[in-house]
């Protein structure tokens, strides 16, 4: 199958996810921004394949990650974010969101496992009480240190010279 084809929207993907579920598979979601793909968002992304049958990943459009990050976030597209997500063998489905949170697309696709990083706080994690209520479960999986688009994005203003990080320029 190609990258492209795992990019779907939430109307189809509720189709698909319905067709999992009658065949037994278990639902795994989570969603970022995942600017920049580093190894700390592919092996985040493994780790969340493992825990199920099916990936679907959530991400941030244009316009939600400039709210979140900032003006000068994304520096990738949401077109290319989705295609590098979606060529990742582990990555079974993509879904852009423009919500301020992914609460739409949880409720929506009823996933039977929710993923995110374990620096979110349990009692923070958008969606939680859906999945829990519906007898799913919420795991949290370590980051790798210093695997973060801002800090790649700093390495490489230091490296040339720029002699600032992010956060300064």
């Amino acid at each position: 199958m190609r990258a492209a084809d795992k990019i779907t929207d939430l109307r189809e993907l509720q189709a698909v996810c319905s067709r999992h579920r009658q065949e037994g598979r278990r639902i795994v979601f989570t969603n970022g921004c995942f600017d920049l793909l580093h190894l700390g968002h592919v092996r985040y992304l493994e780790e969340a394949r493992s825990l199920g049958d099916v990936l679907i990943v959530g991400v941030n459009t244009d316009r939600s990650v400039s709210e979140i990050k900032g003006p000068r976030r994304p520096v990738t597209g949401q077109a290319e974010r989705s295609e590098v997500l979606a060529a990742l063998q582990c990555v079974d489905h993509v879904v852009l969101f423009d919500t301020p949170d992914p609460l739409p697309l949880i409720v929506a696709l009823e996933p039977d496992v929710l993923v995110k990083g374990a620096d979110w706080a349990e009692g923070r994690i958008v969606g939680a009480d859906v999945v829990t209520a519906k007898g799913g479960r919420v795991v949290r999986i370590p980051l790798i240190p210093n695997a973060s688009t801002t800090s790649i994005i700093d390495r490489i203003l230091e490296r040339f010279g720029m002699g600032r990080t992010l956060s300064e320029v």
